[in-house]
């Protein structure tokens, strides 16, 4: 446990940054399920950088980080940020520096390691090991599946809708808005990267890891969960409200080289009426974990 109060202190810490303006916590806030609502975040002296936040809870199952995957595990994931000239743009040695100057940090770090030594590798793990500890799955859905709760109809109407295959004019079959394919299963993500048709001109997304044609466009699939806390939407921020994301899914998806499968065959649109948006937006805001937000052991020491 001390290496976790060890991390939160560092999480919430903005003397990691060059001009001690900006912590990691001042991209991810807990009432939006760890984001910062904007749409690309700033960083010291108001820097944007290029990228939405994407929310830190339940990274415990994530397989890479960032939009683009470049870092293959958290510990790589979280000296980034602090280097990065967009976000707190601090060599990681004079970081390192600060910590070692701060008796209560020293103490700390004998703490959590044995002895008051104060590096990367510790700096790293004790991050690692307070994010691990964020963890969500206490939401109205969550409840209704232990018994706990129950989905209103239209709650309810949005989830057969989301695991619903799409179904296409003149099969006779219901509609489906064909979601659960990349945000299906307990974590509600693929855990893949995927190019959710957003563009005609694509960016490189994954194609930076892999280097590969067939993965430019794509990105990380996000968590659903919490979704109703998290807006703007996408890698890039540019879908404000889950309405604007449906109505993408329904009739936007551009067609490109590396669109995802299952979109691809969607030609025309999902069709869905003005009730199936309204009923999967309810059963999305299901998702919501109002005791993310409130878990004190999360919070700013």
């Amino acid at each position: 446990m001390e290496g976790v109060a060890l991390g939160r202190q560092l999480f919430y810490d903005k003397a990691l940054s060059l001009d001690r303006t900006v912590a990691c916590a001042s991209c991810h806030l807990p009432n939006h399920a760890f984001t910062d609502t904007l749409v690309y975040s700033r960083g010291v002296n108001g820097t944007l950088g290029s990228r939405n936040a994407m929310p830190v809870f339940n990274l415990l199952w994530a397989n890479r980080f960032f939009w683009d995957g470049r870092s293959p595990n958290l510990r790589d994931q979280v000296v980034q940020p602090v280097q990065d000239p967009l976000e707190m743009h601090l060599p990681l040695e004079e970081a390192l520096s600060r910590l070692r100057g701060d008796a209560a940090y020293r103490e700390r770090f004998g703490k959590a390691f044995g002895d008051e030594t104060v590096n990367v590798e510790r700096f790293q793990k004790a991050l690692e090991q307070f994010l691990l500890s964020m963890t969500s799955w206490r939401s109205k859905f969550d409840k209704a599946r232990m018994g706990q709760a129950t989905l209103s109809p239209a709650e309810q109407r949005g989830f057969d809708l989301f695991m619903r295959e799409f179904s296409a004019p003149g099969t006779g079959r219901p509609t489906g808005a064909d979601c659960f394919h990349c945000h299906g299963g307990a974590l509600f993500t693929n855990r893949l990267f995927e190019n959710n048709g957003l563009d005609s001109v694509l960016q490189p997304g994954f194609q930076v890891v892999t280097g590969l044609p067939g993965d430019r466009g794509k990105f990380k699939v996000p968590s659903l969960r919490n979704v109703g806390l998290t807006a703007p939407y996408m890698h890039d921020g540019r879908l404000a409200t889950l309405e604007e994301v449906i109505d993408h899914y329904d009739h936007g998806v551009v067609q490109s080289s590396t669109l995802n499968a299952n979109l691809r065959v969607q030609t025309g649109g999902l069709r869905l009426s003005a009730q199936d948006k309204s009923d999967l937006i309810a059963f999305l805001h299901t998702l919501t974990d109002s005791t993310l937000a409130s878990n004190p052991a999360y919070a700013e020491p």
